[in-house]
């Protein structure tokens, strides 16, 4: 068997397939577990490396035996691997229980090891080339024109920019598509309002703005009457019938409403590639079905996703199926990424929340909050932009905390609280690990890795938790990839966070007599904020590094 050096001077592990400890680091621990039950049972690496997991709190791995069928009690297969175990570079202790072997790993080089790996590979840290020569091509956020950008929206928007964002990360060439809808009869609806209702320069100043408050007027005139909705039909025929001054109305306002909402995305962090819609009307079925053959004939895509709500889960069954019928080998890599819903909306009264009126609300209180404190708040560069994002974190984190397929209630006074598993606790740990460095410039710059000595960190549990969860961040990226939930990578920023909470009180940097044990403090810190950079970065957020 081939085998490969993970560090100098160390046990040299076998190469197994699909692991590449250049990247996880952690790897190379697990392969030496594999090792170790291997030899002692008479299996092979490979077989023996699957079966190692994640272990329970206060564990590092754990393996069940029972699941490698051999003869004999489990009890006695689990002394055989204790007493033919020596400590070595990667593992320091075996403990069994009941079918369970538990394992440690060797503090000093694990520290070492998963530090100097996030330093060396930096911002590509919990990256991988999984999807490498592959191409994605993944439809989300797809609003209706000329109708302002709500929170019903947000929810393909928040989860299509993660998944886009999730699959580059993999190494995957990512295609975003933007279908703008409603050429149709609500599109009719509002050219009769706007004969009645519209004004030019409302139109130019905010064209979606202006055409939602004439949807929502004419829509409570159709109520009333009728013969409203008897004009739209007959407009929406004129659109149909491509008559010049009907495709001209629908021309202008799908740029005025591109514009609008790409100034609205960049804001939150979003960026598409391509902006595609409605040219002509079908019904949406032979729509899709269209639109799919002419993406992969442009594409040649190996995978197209459609994040679209529950709500359209047949509609979308229907669709894959008859491409299915009609014989499309690529059928077969279409996916749908289904979610639930955002609940106390109403859209057809007017009584919708919009994104633009939580954005400012939002950043209205994180305005005020950063003011409680006088000092920190004139060390801020852009106190406008900083407030924004801390509000935009904290709608984006609320509708990725739970599994997508959850329904969940809009709720300002969780969004905007620091306290607890939000959006504005995430951007405050990230600031408060920018500043251990601003805070201890003596320290600056660190010497390469190879110069601090990260043994001064095994004497404290707190930075031995914190190393260890630093170490799996490559692990959360590849399931999340096989999930398609920003849940777990929502979960595992807070286990983070909280990690290097507990750790303030004693992991102490400033005042640390000992430079090279402050030096090695500092080290830890920065990393772990390379991380949370990189996780937050994922979820399409801005991390801060003051606020």
């Amino acid at each position: 068997m081939s085998t490969t050096t993970s560090a100098t001077n160390r046990t040299t592990l076998p190469v197994v397939p699909d692991t590449d400890p250049s990247r996880f680091v952690l790897d190379s621990y697990k392969i030496a577990i594999a090792k170790i039950v291997g030899d002692a049972l008479g299996l092979s690496v490979e077989q023996v490396y699957p079966g190692v997991a994640w272990g329970k709190k206060g564990v590092d791995f754990t393996v069940a035996l029972p699941r490698f069928r051999l003869p004999g009690k489990v009890d006695e297969l689990a002394k055989k691997v204790i007493a033919s175990f020596e400590p070595n570079d990667y593992i320091a202790s075996i403990e069994h229980d009941k079918a369970f072997l538990h394992f440690m790993c060797n503090t000093d080089n694990l520290n070492r090891d998963v530090l100097t790996q996030i330093h060396t590979l930096g911002a590509d840290y919990g990256k991988n080339e999984s999807g490498k020569g592959k191409k994605l091509v993944i439809e989300y956020s797809s609003p209706n024109i000329a109708k302002s950008f709500h929170v019903g929206h947000l929810r393909s928007t928040i989860i299509g920019a993660f998944l886009a964002n999730l699959y580059k990360a993999c190494g995957w060439e990512v295609v975003g598509l933007n279908y703008l809808g409603d050429w149709g009869t609500q599109f009719g609806l509002i050219a009769v309002g706007f004969e009645k209702y519209g004004s030019q320069e409302a139109l130019e100043k905010d064209a979606i703005k202006h055409l939602f408050d004439v949807y929502v007027k004419i829509n409570q005139d159709a109520e009333k009457d009728p013969q409203v909705r008897v004009d739209a039909a007959a407009w929406f025929r004129r659109m149909e019938n491509f008559e010049p001054e009907a495709l001209e109305n629908w021309k202008v306002w799908r740029e005025l409403s591109v514009k609008k909402y790409e100034e609205e995305y960049d804001r939150l962090n979003v960026h598409f590639d391509v902006y595609t819609g409605e040219n002509g009307t079908s019904i949406y079925l032979t729509r899709d079905i269209g639109g799919a053959i002419e993406r992969y004939e442009k594409y040649k895509f190996d995978k197209m996703i459609y994040v679209v709500s529950a709500q359209q889960d047949l509609h979308l069954a229907q669709f894959f199926k008859v491409l299915e019928l009609m014989e499309f080998p690529w059928a077969k890599d279409l996916l749908h990424i289904n979610y639930g819903l955002v609940q106390g909306m109403s859209t057809r009264k007017g009584t919708v929340v919009f994104l633009n009126q939580i954005i400012e609300d939002a950043t209205q209180i994180m305005h005020e909050q950063m003011q409680a404190n006088e000092d920190k708040y004139k060390a801020v560069e852009d106190p406008e932009f900083t407030s924004r994002e801390i509000g935009i974190s904290g709608i984006k984190i609320q509708d990725m905390a739970a599994k997508r397929i959850n329904n969940y209630t809009f709720s300002k006074e969780r969004m905007f609280s620091f306290e607890g598993d939000t959006g504005p606790y995430l951007q405050y740990a990230h600031v408060r690990l920018a500043s251990v460095g601003r805070k201890n410039p003596n320290l600056l710059p660190l010497p390469p890795p190879s110069e601090i000595a990260t043994d001064h960190l095994s004497q404290y549990a707190q930075a031995r938790d914190i190393v260890f969860l630093l170490g799996q961040y490559p692990d959360v990226v590849l399931t999340a990839l096989k999930t398609h939930e920003p849940s777990g990578v929502v979960t595992y920023l807070f286990r983070l966070t909280h990690a290097v909470s507990s750790a303030w009180e004693t992991v102490i940097v400033k005042g640390e007599p000992d430079v090279e044990k402050a030096k090695a403090k500092l080290f830890l810190f920065e990393q772990a904020k390379v991380v949370l950079n990189a996780g937050m970065q994922l979820l399409s957020l801005r991390p801060l590094d003051r606020m």
